[in-house]
């Protein structure tokens, strides 16, 4: 998920560490490639600080955490090129598989229970969530294997650019493992502290993830059921239209359609402006819809689509165009695949 933007051990019943092993810093501050600074111990200490003040955390605990912790290297590299700066054709080849298609298929049929019943609470589509969760981690296979602490300390005290978010980031999730009972050093997630088969970031964890089954866990690293409802609780939070579209294709004719494309993505041009600008959508709408023109690119020129609420809904998970067209399209594929061969 979403960095916010735009991934598991055994995580119940641990309870906050009495002794960690300590590990010397001073290995740490060598990892300097991508931003040309050292660790930032003092933000690290005034992050210690504010837990304490603001939510009673004991600081000798939290400096001897912290001692655990370290800064990895290529978590800044990675977080440099993320893969939605890849053009739409190549993009899209990293979901559009048949591996992720079947797959898809495969992780409904398990879970068809709990994804009818999220789908008739919520009317969020069964589709749009498998097809959230092939994408994030290729239905729970690919969760991540960095320490979540260690992702979020590297992006909160050593790449000043996202230095506010991760640490953010940081305190909720030292705050879910209070709460959850977990063990800060035990879970793993993507390079950018995102958890489990929904990748959701600390911040989203508490916000939105859901106990399904009513066994007193929110427990998005092993259970399927969990996972659903809470990207499913996601999407009812940021305004899911149940029964609307998600994206339309469209037809270009000349070029008066530029004026119409700029940033931001939230649907901001109404379907009876569509005309005037030589443009035609692929099914009808009513004259007050609003829609957002998208322009992805493909090796023979660009591919327009119109985007509805639910396409900016998408891009809440992750803030990213490329990213919701390509939810979307995996989740057509799979729905396709199962009523194909049910």
């Amino acid at each position: 998920m979403n960095t916010n933007q735009t991934k598991g051990a055994k995580l119940k019943a641990q309870t906050y560490p009495q002794a960690l092993r300590l590990s010397p810093f001073a290995l740490c501050l060598l990892l300097t490639a991508c931003t040309g600074n050292l660790k930032d111990t003092d933000l690290e200490n005034a992050f210690i600080d504010k837990m304490v003040s603001t939510h009673h955390f004991d600081a000798a605990k939290l400096h001897e955490l912290f001692q655990s912790v370290e800064i990895k290297d290529d978590i800044l590299k990675r977080i440099s090129s993320p893969a939605e700066g890849l053009p739409w054709y190549k993009y899209r080849k990293i979901f559009m598989t048949d591996a992720r298609i079947d797959g898809g298929v495969k992780f409904w049929r398990e879970n068809e229970a709990a994804l009818t019943a999220v789908e008739k609470q919520t009317g969020v589509p069964a589709q749009i969530i498998v097809a959230i969760i092939g994408v994030e981690t290729f239905y729970g296979q690919k969760t991540g294997n960095y320490r979540v602490i260690d992702a979020l300390s590297t992006l909160a005290f050593a790449y000043p650019p996202r230095s506010q978010f991760f640490s953010g980031e940081l305190e909720n999730y030292l705050l879910l493992c209070r709460d959850e009972q977990l063990n800060p050093l035990a879970a793993t997630g993507s390079y950018a502290g995102a958890m489990g088969i929904p990748q959701f970031m600390p911040g989203s964890f508490r916000s939105y993830a859901v106990d399904f089954d009513n066994d007193g866990h929110r427990d998005i690293w092993h259970n399927p059921a969990d996972a659903i409802a809470s990207v499913a609780n996601y999407f009812v939070k940021h305004q899911w239209q149940t029964g609307q579209a998600v994206a339309i294709p469209v037809t270009v004719t000349g070029d008066r359609y530029k004026s119409a494309l700029s940033s931001g993505l939230k649907p901001d041009l109404r379907v009876d402006g569509l005309e005037s600008l030589n443009l035609k959508i692929a099914r009808s709408l009513p004259l007050n819809t609003k829609v957002k023109l998208l322009a992805i690119e493909q090796p023979q020129g660009d591919e327009f689509w119109a985007g509805l609420d639910n396409f900016y809904v998408i891009t809440r998970y992750n803030h990213s165009p490329l990213y919701a067209m390509a939810v979307y399209q995996l989740s057509q594929s799979i729905l396709n695949k199962k009523g194909a061969f049910p």
